[in-house]
């Protein structure tokens, strides 16, 4: 996992964003596939509320005129 990683990341680098859609959605499939070889549970170490409260501001922030 660490090797593919490491190569989407630099493709990331690289490029700065994917040339296609169909390039990201391919990265995100195997992502997951390589992800569900060796699954390990997810923990949620914040409420939903403090979620919430994050994207709300970080929408406020990013929604403001000088951005």
């Amino acid at each position: 996992m660490v090797r593919w990683f490491a190569e989407l990341e630099r493709r990331c680098l690289t490029r700065g964003v994917f040339c296609s859609l169909d390039d990201l959605k391919t990265a995100l499939e195997e992502w997951i596939k390589v992800w569900n070889d060796d699954a390990r549970p997810f923990k949620w170490t914040k409420t939903a509320d403090q979620i919430l409260d994050r994207i709300c501001r970080y929408c406020d922030r990013i929604s403001e005129p000088d951005h």
